[in-house]
This record gives C-alpha cells, sequence and structure tokens, in this order.
C-alpha cells in the first residue's frame, strides 16, 4: 500500500447552481488546498476532479479530489481513487460540512458516527470502514424551523460570506497539520473557534 499518500476529498455537490452553498464548503476547502498546490484540477475515470502534489516542499504527496457525483453518492469515486492510487482508509480525508459545530469552527476526528450526513455514510458502505479522518467544517444549525437541507443547500449569509475566507483557510491550515503531524497535533492546535 502507499503509505505515504494521502487522499483528501472534499465532499459537495457538482455544478455551479451549488457551488456556494454550505453543504460545499469541503470543496471550497479543497479549492483552497489547490491554491496552495499551484495546480488545476483534471478530469479523473473515477468520477471525480483530481490535483496530485504536495502541500509543502518535502511533505508527503496529496491527492486531492472533488467527487462529480451529489453529496448522497460519494462513496463511489472515493473508494476508486483509493484503490487507483493504492491508498487505504486511514490515508483517506473527507473534508464536508457539519451543522452540529457552530459556523467558524472545525473539529477533527478519525471514525465514528456519521450523524446523518448522507455523503459520509456512503464513503463508509464504499470503503467498507468508518475509519478514516474527517475534517468536520461547523456551518451552525439551521434557524427556527428551517428544513435541514433547505438550510445546507442555501449560500451562506451577508456575515458568513465576510468570515468564510478565513475559515477556508484555517481549514486548509488543519489538513496540511493534519497529513503532517498527525491528528493529535492537528485537534490541539484547531479545536478552536477562530478569533
Amino acid at each position: 500500500m502507499n503509505s505515504n499518500t494521502w487522499l483528501v476529498v472534499g465532499l459537495g455537490n457538482p455544478g455551479p447552481g451549488y457551488s456556494r452553498n454550505r453543504h460545499n464548503i469541503g470543496q471550497m476547502v479543497l479549492d483552497e488546498l489547490a491554491s496552495r498546490v499551484g495546480g488545476s484540477f483534471k478530469s479523473h475515470k473515477a468520477h471525480a476532479q483530481v490535483l496530485e502534489g504536495r502541500l509543502r516542499l518535502g511533505g508527503p504527496k496529496v491527492v486531492l479530489a472533488k467527487p462529480l457525483t451529489f453529496m448522497n453518492l460519494s462513496g463511489g469515486p472515493v473508494s476508486a481513487l483509493s484503490k487507483f492510487f493504492d491508498i487505504t482508509p486511514d490515508h483517506v480525508v473527507a473534508v464536508h460540512d457539519e451543522i452540529d459545530i457552530p459556523f467558524n469552527t472545525l473539529k477533527l476526528k478519525i471514525g465514528g458516527g456519521e450523524g446523518g450526513h448522507n455523503g459520509l455514510r456512503d464513503m463508509s458502505k464504499a470503503l467498507g470502514t468508518k475509519d478514516y479522518y474527517r475534517i468536520r467544517v461547523g456551518v451552525g444549525r439551521p434557524p427556527g424551523t428551517m428544513d435541514t437541507a433547505d438550510y445546507v443547500l442555501r449560500d451562506f449569509g451577508t456575515a458568513e460570506k465576510k468570515e468564510l475566507p478565513f475559515l477556508l483557510d484555517y481549514a486548509a491550515d488543519a489538513v496540511e497539520l493534519l497529513v503532517d503531524e498527525g491528528l493529535l497535533a492537528a485537534q490541539q492546535q484547531f479545536h478552536a473557534k477562530i478569533s
């Protein structure tokens, strides 16, 4: 197995109509990482956009991937990419939206439940395990009685949009530290709200 390569997946829905939705924050983080790698995504036969590179000079190789399927069908492309690049689940990182965490906050973990997140549920099923890393990017809970699906499929509010570039940068930093130094180091640095 290719134990020095990481597969970092940004979850979201395809197409410009979804690109700035809360549900697509994982793919927004991947765009920030791509700007750091200095390349552009290319179509891959696994039904994903892929960019290979290193997040820093001398750092581990990363495969950045944005599935071209809808969120709840993310598992197929992720599984196909992990097989194609020979990457085990313990070197897979899912970057995704999390309604149970306030906006402007990150939490990192390995394994555990999916919390009703259909993209994660499909990934776990396709990979045959829940033991992959998750960078949970807080988007907050829907206001009042708004339906959760309606909330995550909307763009960020005006005030949130002003803070969004900082959150994306923060989440990209968390990915870098996770693949460079491991989960504990990344948790210690990033389990706090951006001030």
